[in-house]
């Protein structure tokens, strides 16, 4: 019987593999070498660790013998010698591990500590000499200066659109004429009443517009006022969407004092409104109080006499609103510098974040300007060369100086090193692209009459302004979106950039190159002339 060949045992192994079953008779016999040199190796290996254990045991007993018959002073030396090694080899193995990983930026958005009232204001004063725009930040402040002066307590009303926070201050105020209608949107400015307690305390409720209406043009107003309030009063109707959650969660955050009121409750059971309770204070923070309310309206009833006829009408509903004036009237009682503080606090992350939406409306105007000047001085660069290799030079300082720029602008430190390395990629990333970029310029020149021998020239102008801003955008978005310069996604992006809009992007600079050379012919013939 013929021995089967080397190929059918490994195929017969394969299967027996596919199919999960043991491998026997000749297909095991086929691995019993590869087995027996691996069961050699690791015998020499095993060797070679108890080798190795020993001579380490052995070194060991022989420095603590030595050790032991040193004086004290010796082992105090010896001792702070391997503890500085030990910490300066584990910070090289960290340095090693971290070694190209940007620093990290803290993100912008609330931040996690709030901002005090002098570093604000140095920020503002700061900002405006580089020419950001802080009218609406410096009113801000301005107004908290007076609200401070007034002294009154604020309770904004806020919540989403016809969930009845009109009808909920008419319950609070009776007698108070305010208008409330079932259409949406009633309420189109911030209306403010004076509410007096029980125990007579004086406090303003301030009726804002309500959330989400139609073009969603007032929800900015009704945030704002409700961060410059003492308290805020937030009213729904059972249970929240994700969107009013996260809304609600924010303002939480913020350690704005917040009341909850649930209204309509008349169309809940005990036991379902001590689900909505529960699931608001579970998803949102145990600090948060939550209160049935009602605010009145008209109800239908049906009455039914004893002959049996039945009578439909229209009925005023009582208001239910005892329960909200004590939770008002416990932060009545609280200490008014503590209610002025968490105001405060509340206003200022607003100032923030108005200064730090300024601040970036600015450099983004400030990084496109730097992005365009570096791109013209690209192409202008490229047509002045007069020298082969000379455009190179000058594209090169030219890259270095837009990456300062715009690391300058955003405020974050780059080195040289960093700066030449990162351009270093781009430009083997950009040979990919080169030719098809080339030729797509040089189509593009066709339109241009009278370009004439420097053509070759101003296709290649074209093709370094181009690069530049693509480059740059990509530089700004990287800096202002990780407040770091990171390779990988910035050249991503540098990538996308240079083929967005890429034909009309070319036509411009194309024109611009045109343009400068019909402009040195004509002003080269008055001359002679």
């Amino acid at each position: 019987m013929p021995l089967p060949s080397k190929w059918s045992l490994l195929k017969s192994g394969l299967g027996s593999r596919r199919s999960g079953a043991t491998v026997t008779g000749s297909g095991a016999r086929g691995g019993l070498p590869f087995r027996l040199v691996l069961g050699v190796a690791a015998s020499i290996g095993v060797a070679a660790l108890l080798v190795l254990v020993l001579y380490i045991t052995d070194l060991g007993l022989s420095v603590w013998e030595r050790l032991d018959r040193a004086p004290t002073a010796f082992w105090g030396i010896y001792l702070l010698v391997l503890a500085a090694l030990s910490a300066g080899g584990a910070y090289a193995v960290w340095r090693v591990l971290r070694w190209g990983r940007p620093a990290a930026r803290p993100r912008p958005g609330v931040p996690a500590k709030p901002p005090d009232e002098a570093t604000l204001r140095e920020r503002l004063e700061r900002s405006e000499k580089v020419g950001v725009e802080v009218d609406s930040v410096r009113r801000e402040l301005e107004e908290l200066q007076r609200r401070r002066a007034v002294g009154e307590i604020v309770v904004a009303v806020f919540g989403e659109i016809s969930v009845g926070k009109s009808s909920l201050i008419r319950a609070l105020l009776p007698g108070t004429e305010i208008a409330v209608d079932v259409r949406g949107g009633t309420t189109r400015e911030v209306t403010y009443y004076t509410w007096t307690s029980s125990a007579g305390d004086r406090l303003i409720l301030a009726d804002l517009p309500g959330l989400n209406e139609a073009d969603g043009s007032l929800d900015r107003q009704s945030r704002d006022e409700a961060l410059r309030a003492h308290v805020i009063l937030y009213v729904c109707e059972g249970d929240l969407t994700r969107d009013q959650y996260g809304a609600l969660k924010t303002l939480v955050d913020l350690g704005s004092p917040v009341i909850v009121a649930l209204n309509k409750v008349d169309r809940y059971s005990e036991q379902e409104l001590e689900q909505v309770r529960a699931r608001l204070i579970q998803r949102v923070g145990e600090k948060l109080d939550v209160v049935p309310v009602q605010s009145g309206g008209v109800e239908e009833v049906t009455r039914i006499y004893h002959d049996g006829r039945e009578e439909t009408a229209l009925r005023e509903r009582s208001p239910r609103v005892d329960e909200l004036r004590g939770a008002l009237q416990r932060y009545l009682d609280t200490d008014p510098q503590v209610l002025d503080s968490l105001r405060d606090t509340a206003v200022f992350v607003l100032a923030q974040q108005k200064l730090d939406a300024a601040v970036a409306h600015y450099r983004q105007g400030k990084a496109e300007a730097i992005v365009q000047s570096y791109s013209r001085k690209a192409v202008f660069g490229a047509l002045a060369a007069v020298s082969p290799g000379t455009d190179v030079l000058i594209q090169g300082y030219l890259g270095i100086n837009l990456v300062k720029e715009l690391c300058a602008l955003y405020e974050v430190p780059a080195r040289e090193m960093d700066m030449q390395r990162f351009l270093d990629l781009a430009g083997s990333q950009l040979r990919r692209s080169l030719n098809l970029l080339l030729a797509l310029v040089g189509n593009v020149f066709k339109a241009f009459p009278g370009v004439g021998t420097v053509v070759g020239g101003a296709i290649h102008a074209v093709v370094y302004g181009l690069v530049f801003e693509s480059l740059g955008k990509a530089i700004a978005r990287s800096l202002e979106s990780r407040g770091d310069l990171v390779s990988g996604p910035t050249l991503r992006m540098f990538e996308d950039n240079l083929s967005e809009d890429l034909e009309a992007r070319a036509r411009r600079l194309a024109q611009l190159v045109w343009t400068r050379q019909r402009d040195g012919e004509e002003n080269t013939r008055n001359a002679s002339a």
